[in-house]
């Protein structure tokens, strides 16, 4: 049996005029993948908290500062079926313009995509693949410095 893949996704959130948003992206180039948040695997030998404060800058181009995980989740990728062991973390950040586009610069195969990243109020967020699991664990107004 192939080994699980470890990933991490992050719930990075702001405050705005009382309003607790979450920062989502779409793929400009491939909307069929959704609204999603940051995620992405382990790198060997990296810790789960640098994997996460990795994948938000990879894919958003913001620093976070991470808080603490919400949950684990156990799922097959939809595609291939190996097992998956997604961490899922909650983050704020005072980086806050309302939208903006990103492209990716890694050394994994995202490098290049383009991401179109905005924050909606939480409560309107459609995550798919299983990617809202744990918001619901996310605080509400927080006071972020």
């Amino acid at each position: 049996m192939e080994p699980a893949r470890h990933r991490v996704a992050v719930y990075v959130t702001r405050q705005r005029q009382g309003t607790t948003e979450l920062l989502v992206f779409a793929h400009r180039d491939y909307p069929e993948a959704g609204i999603q948040v940051p995620a992405g695997g382990v790198d060997t030998n990296e810790t789960l908290h640098s994997a996460a404060t990795r994948e938000v800058r990879e894919e958003t181009g913001i620093d976070v500062s991470l808080g603490e995980a919400l949950g684990v989740q156990l799922l097959p990728h939809p595609t291939t079926g190996q097992r998956r062991i997604t961490v899922f973390f909650h983050a704020t950040t005072t980086q806050t313009p309302s939208q903006w586009t990103h492209t990716v610069v890694s050394d994994g195969e995202d490098n290049g995509l383009v991401f179109e990243c905005r924050f909606i109020p939480i409560e309107e967020a459609n995550l798919l693949g299983g990617l809202d699991e744990w918001l619901h664990l996310v605080p509400k107004n927080l006071v972020t410095n």
